[in-house]
């Protein structure tokens, strides 16, 4: 399944013609329903708006906004006048979400009317001189007052007043579609450009691995500038002509009710949404979940005990996907049929190509041995301004180019991915290497454990070793202790187990490493 346009920001193109009144968004919060042709129309006043404003190809768009339709509209509406969405994690601090919009250089923001989204999106355009913020979500009188001249436009009023303007301006497959940033766990957050070409090649292969269709219904409630939401789901459900609903947030109970009440099809999401929904026992008593036909879960693995309960619930297999902001995104899938192995990310997405090397000679590995994960893909993407990073990122191996990943991982003799953590997280444990994810996996094997996290804390003796926050039930540290020792390598034994309530999660649903870490010096100061 192809798109027939090279603009991303008319994906969904064929479906209109195909079928223009058939229902393409869903607010799940209001009920209100899209449909293409009134996506169309949106996302054309969009493209009129900003042609009046002067906006043009290659210019950058700060987009500031919490799941809700309007983003939508804005982001393909951008790409509609050849300009570059700026995708903003609004659950940053003020200041990150300031550097994010200096370095893109974005000429215009436009806010959700949220007051904690609005006041990033203010102290953003007054640290990069930005003039105008088009604020979706209230009256225009309601706006903040400025003396610096900063100007603050209704997008609900001049969407009102202005005509749509169809079609959109050429471009090339080549050509920067949009820029999200990475997490920045460690130092500044990077500027990724994606492609038209290759965002679109994503969007369809993902269609066709996964067989999706326009009977389909998916539904979000991962922040919708982030993959697992916007490529995992968005794009695919409007190529292909199906369905999506969008949640506000991620709230089991408003979950499971939109599953029922819209008899959604196919569900992305991330561990921990996944764990809330099988832990909601009230709510699934009430509501009939038999709609569901796929699910996939991205961000990090799932324990085997949590696909087997979501399984029994739910009743479809569920999937694994892997990916990162500039590698595709979406580089491995479980297969929808046939072999599904525990703990795989999948194989490689039609296209792709990857590698297991030694990191510190480049060297190919076998089959079964662990190393750092190298990948080409025709959706990669590149840095923006980051001429030093993207050299040591992407190396040219033969005709084609590859990005070194970072992520630690091994490939079983079938092509199946397993993804065992990140370089910067791995231990060495006296001299064997641990690698937390897969500490994690087996104490997740417990019957008592719901989740956990295992970093790494200074060792008198080893140099470093596993710590574990742990998520259970009537279960004691020793039993986790003895459970580990007896089920894996006894260097890898977490040499404290922390009960925590819950896990720090990112604003994507990953977990926090850094923030766990803290956690674990807080609880436990003493040294190992």
């Amino acid at each position: 399944m192809l798109s027939d346009t090279t603009n991303l920001g008319e994906i969904f193109h064929s479906s209109l013609i195909k079928n223009p009144h058939k229902i393409a968004l869903i607010d799940g919060e209001s009920g209100v329903k899209i449909s293409f042709q009134d996506l169309e129309n949106n996302i054309a006043k969009i493209r009129s708006i900003l042609d009046s404003m002067g906006i043009s190809k290659g210019d950058r768009i700060a987009l500031f906004f919490p799941n809700q339709l309007e983003f939508i509209y804005t982001l393909f509406g951008s790409m509609r006048v050849g300009a570059v969405p700026v995708l903003i994690n609004i659950e940053l601090p003020l200041e990150t979400c300031s550097y994010i919009v200096q370095d893109s250089g974005a000429s215009l923001i436009i806010s959700s009317s949220k007051s904690d989204t609005l006041q990033k999106a203010i102290h953003a355009a007054r640290s990069s001189k930005i003039s105008r913020i088009i604020i979706s979500g209230e009256k225009k009188d309601r706006f903040p007052t400025d003396s610096s001249g900063l100007s603050f436009h209704d997008l609900t009023h001049l969407m009102n007043n202005t005509s749509p303007k169809s079609g959109s301006i050429q471009v090339s497959p080549t050509d920067a579609a949009f820029q999200p940033y990475t997490s920045g766990s460690t130092g500044n957050p990077k500027g990724v450009v994606l492609t038209h070409g290759g965002s679109i090649w994503n969007a369809s292969t993902i269609c066709k691995f996964h067989r999706l269709q326009e009977s389909d219904r998916a539904i979000v409630a991962a922040p919708m500038y982030h993959s697992n939401a916007l490529n995992g789901a968005i794009q695919p459900m409007l190529l292909v002509g199906g369905s999506t609903v969008i949640l506000r947030s991620f709230d089991s109970q408003k979950m499971i009710k939109s599953i029922d009440q819209f008899k959604v099809t196919y569900l992305r999401g991330v561990p921990a949404m996944f764990k809330l929904l099988v832990d909601d026992v009230d709510s699934l008593s009430k509501h009939d979940v038999s709609s569901i036909e796929w699910a996939v879960s991205g961000s990090s693995s799932l324990p085997e005990s949590l696909i087997t309960s979501f399984e029994r619930i739910f009743n479809p297999s569920m999937g694994m996907a892997y990916g990162l902001t500039e590698g595709g995104p979406i580089v491995t899938l479980s297969p929808r049929d046939g072999v599904r192995k525990i703990g795989s990310s999948g194989v490689p997405l039609p296209g792709v190509v990857t590698h297991i090397i030694n990191p510190a000679t480049n060297e190919k590995l076998l089959p079964g041995a662990i190393g750092e994960l190298i990948i080409s893909s025709p959706g990669m993407g590149t840095y923006h301004n980051l001429p030093d990073i993207e050299k040591l990122a992407f190396e040219m191996i033969g005709t084609s180019r590859f990005l070194h990943t970072g992520d630690l991982a091994y490939i079983d003799d079938q092509g199946f991915h397993y993804i065992v953590g990140r370089i910067d997280d791995m231990m060495n444990v006296g001299g064997e290497n641990v690698y937390p994810a897969e500490v994690e996996s087996l104490l997740s094997s417990h019957p008592s454990v719901k989740d956990a996290c295992v970093i790494s804390l200074p060792h008198s003796i080893k140099g470093e070793a596993p710590v574990a926050l742990v998520i259970a039930d009537e279960t004691t540290e020793e039993e986790i202790k003895q459970f580990a020792l007896k089920n894996g390598p006894a260097y890898a034994h977490p040499r404290r187990v922390l009960f925590v309530s819950k896990l720090p999660l990112s604003g994507t649903g990953k977990i926090d490493r850094i923030a766990a870490k803290n956690m674990a010096l807080q609880h436990s100061p003493d040294p190992l």
